[in-house]
């Protein structure tokens, strides 16, 4: 995207194309405006649009131009915080509902790839959360001890089993979380695009919202090309966020994340790693992910902004730790790579902020994008609709605060990684 391979890498390669879109051009009044289109706004769109609401989706530069073309893929459940915490975070009302909604939201993007035909590489064969160590491991029992109070169908493996589904030795264990799976990112933000336009919804690519008022009964949102009226707007731009509605920049801190893609490997190289085909990742500081996707290249990811001196630097860690996870690939050269930004609270936890009069926003996925992003979508529907009340969304509402020292986390994330990397799966 924008004559630049390392935005979207291997997804733009590899997902089918774009529906057709043009800039807005001219003024259009609707029920809602959504702004962004990734997870969150296109499933807000599509909702909407099938519930027989007039949508207009303003999208500054391309469908899935933000994290939601550039993640690794993984269809997880819950969020990085440990599930007792979120009642204690959130309180004895939200925290549960939350947990609940989160824990099966990944159904619910498996439904609608499956409802609407989105050819997105889907697999739902679970993920592994991979054990570094002892404390990677207590980490993990812990973890798997809250969701199962819960019922959730998660599953601490040992060694030798993790061994055996994932091709190496080099974790002490691992958790399957059956609830899980992998998709094509872009393939999948693409697809829901498609269905939402189906469905009568409007989506405008290259129309940043450049200034906004309020006239009343209605947002006029103005791009370089039109105005769009709208008495409902949905912010749907978290990391990606510009200078219309920068508290909600301010409060998220950007942790960069790259991934690298090998070629396509052979038969038999690629059946002894991860031959069931779970998205992986491992329970370091600085982690590292890995899967396959659906031609049989493999995917591998860490913290780390491939720009500068990051690019050399998390390039060569990334030939060395693949051939330290998994010999067999020593010599095996990556064919494209890119990277882009995670939006980081405080506390780990998104957030529902109303912006304005029935302007409503979800921001702050921490690394968790796809479920959560597909759901909350959902959620902003149903509220704009009158089906759901606020009193009953997953979150309470909040205002914004910016993150302190916000631009020296940011620094230090990218330093910090291209140090820790600089070093790391040296023999």
């Amino acid at each position: 995207m924008q004559n630049d391979p390392r935005t979207h890498g291997l997804w733009e390669r590899s997902a089918p194309p774009a529906p057709r879109t043009a800039p807005l051009d001219g003024d259009a009044a609707v029920d809602v405006a959504v702004v962004g289109a990734g997870f969150t706004g296109l499933s807000a769109a599509l909702h909407l649009a099938e519930a027989g609401a007039s949508v207009a989706v303003l999208e500054g530069v391309e469908i899935g131009y933000g994290g939601s073309g550039r993640n690794v893929g993984l269809v997880n459940a819950g969020l990085w915080i440990m599930p007792d915490k979120l009642p204690r975070l959130l309180g004895a009302t939200h925290g549960p509902r939350l947990l609940d909604l989160l824990g099966d939201a990944p159904s619910a993007v498996f439904d609608l790839v499956e409802r609407y035909g989105i050819d997105c590489e889907a697999v739902r064969r679970g993920t592994l959360h991979c054990a570094v160590g002892r404390g990677g491991l207590d980490e993990l029992r812990e973890r798997a001890r809250q969701w199962q109070a819960r019922g959730a169908p998660v599953h601490l493996l040992g060694g030798e089993e993790t061994a055996r589904r994932t091709g190496t030795t080099a974790y002490a264990g691992s958790l399957l979380d059956e609830r899980a799976g992998t998709i094509q990112p872009l393939a999948y933000a693409r697809g829901l695009a498609s269905a939402a336009i189906a469905a009568g919804a409007a989506v405008h690519t290259a129309s940043p919202v450049v200034a906004v008022s309020d006239e009343g009964t209605a947002w006029r949102l103005r791009t370089p090309g039109g105005a769009v009226r709208a008495p409902w707007v949905i912010v749907a731009t978290n990391a990606y966020t510009s200078a219309v509605w920068p508290e909600v920049r301010s409060e998220l801190v950007h942790l960069p994340y790259f991934n690298l893609a090998t070629r396509p490997l052979g038969e038999d190289l690629a059946r002894s790693i991860l031959p069931e085909r779970q998205g992986a990742w491992d329970t370091r500081e600085v982690l590292s992910s890995f899967r396959f996707d659906g031609q049989g290249r493999l995917v591998f990811g860490s913290v780390g902004a491939l720009r500068g001196p990051g690019r050399a630097i998390h390039h060569d860690w990334g030939r060395r730790a693949l051939a330290k996870l998994f010999p067999q690939l020593r010599g095996v050269a990556f064919e494209t790579e890119w990277y882009g930004q995670i939006g980081m609270t405080a506390d780990h936890a998104p957030r529902f902020h109303r912006l304005g009069r029935q302007v409503v926003s979800f921001s702050g996925y921490n690394g968790r994008g796809i479920a959560p992003g597909t759901v909350f979508g959902r959620c902003l529907a149903r509220l704009v609709l009158g089906s759901l009340p606020e009193s009953e969304l997953p979150l309470s509402v909040s205002d914004p605060v910016p993150a302190r020292h916000r631009a020296a986390k940011e620094l230090y994330y990218e330093a910090g990684a291209q140090l820790a990397h600089l070093a790391g799966a040296r023999f």
